[in-house]
């Protein structure tokens, strides 16, 4: 992508995971100024980037800024973003979108209404391995989808303020809905909470869809080994989406064949074959695609409305998952 020289960029939270953000915007040569609460980290930050450490309230006034990226806290989203959109900046801001729907719908509302670009970190929806497994479903090589199945397990990093499928499922639920083309019509999720009361540390989600299509979530860091897989089961085909594999072996497809013959079930086997794709870093893709996408107006492949779905499984299943019915 080329399209990027325009942009100016300011990260708005610069620790665990803004951080890296810092890092890739500042090698693209589009970072221009960051924001921290921690003096010590604006400090570090900015000398190690050589760019200014502003003020939320000096990055939305300053002009030379057209773009913020948002890796705060998640219940400081809807007020950061909205301001940002009000004084006309692109919105880059990491998951989930915010809290509430109706939040969100204010968010999406404002990006329309000043024409600016609102993209949320689905980062896997920018993986080039999920980029073609997305473009295989998309030309049928795998035949009409059957189900959808994605398990994000690990032994940590344990939250006590979110639960674990708020903090892990949005990537899956994101990857979920763009092979499924469209929102579920059901959603059902389960829970446990085993060491913070009401914090889930394993939870499920499983969707039905209006075209036929079932999926399911599992999520855990009480996991005694790091699982990060997504398999998609077509009617000819199935493929695999190893993230924890190394580069040449994270995308398999298996043309197995299951069939009923006279009534009787029929399985045929076949090898795996791994699938090559380019290496990439998903991280500086999704980077390059927010100012790609703020440079041309085209909509991200994770914009506010994307966002918004993801957001509504999240709250149908964690109610769900508490014991309500939804």
């Amino acid at each position: 992508m080329n399209a990027q020289q325009n942009i100016s960029v300011a990260v708005i939270g610069c620790g665990h995971w803004g951080k890296n953000l810092v890092r890739n915007f500042s090698e693209i040569g589009a970072l221009k100024a960051i924001s921290d609460p921690s003096i010590n980290v604006q400090k570090r930050m900015s000398e190690n980037y050589n760019v200014p450490a502003l003020s939320v309230d000096e990055i939305l006034a300053n002009d030379a800024i057209n773009a913020v990226v948002i890796a705060v806290p998640a219940q400081l989203h809807h007020e950061i973003a909205l301001k940002a959109l009000e004084a006309n900046k692109h919105v880059f801001v990491e998951k989930p979108i915010t809290l509430t729907i109706e939040h969100a719908n204010e968010l999406i509302d404002k990006a329309n209404e000043k024409n600016k670009t609102l993209m949320v970190g689905h980062l896997l929806q920018y993986h080039p391995v999920f980029l073609k497994v997305k473009e295989m479903v998309r030309n049928g090589d795998l035949g009409k989808i059957r189900y959808i199945y994605s398990r994000r397990l690990s032994t940590g990093k344990i939250r006590v303020h979110e639960n674990v499928l708020w903090s892990f499922a949005p990537h899956d639920i994101s990857m979920v809905l763009a092979l499924a083309g469209q929102e579920p019509e059901k959603t059902v999720g389960f829970a446990s909470d085993f060491l913070t009361k009401n914090i889930g540390d394993f939870a499920s989600v499983q969707m039905s869809f209006a075209n036929g299509i079932k999926a399911h979530i599992e999520t855990s860091w009480l996991n005694p080994f790091k699982e990060q897989r997504l398999v998609v089961v077509g009617e000819k085909a199935m493929v695999e989406f190893d993230d924890t594999a190394i580069w040449n072996e994270k995308l398999k497809l298996y043309n197995h064949k299951a069939q009923i013959v006279e009534g009787e079930p029929i399985l045929e086997k076949a090898e795996p074959i791994n699938i090559k794709v380019e290496q990439g870093e998903p991280l500086r893709n999704e980077c390059e695609h927010f100012l790609h996408f703020c440079q041309t107006g085209e909509t991200p492949f994770t914009d506010g409305k994307e966002a918004l779905g993801v957001l509504k499984v999240l709250k149908a299943g964690d109610a769900s998952g508490k014991g309500w019915t939804v």
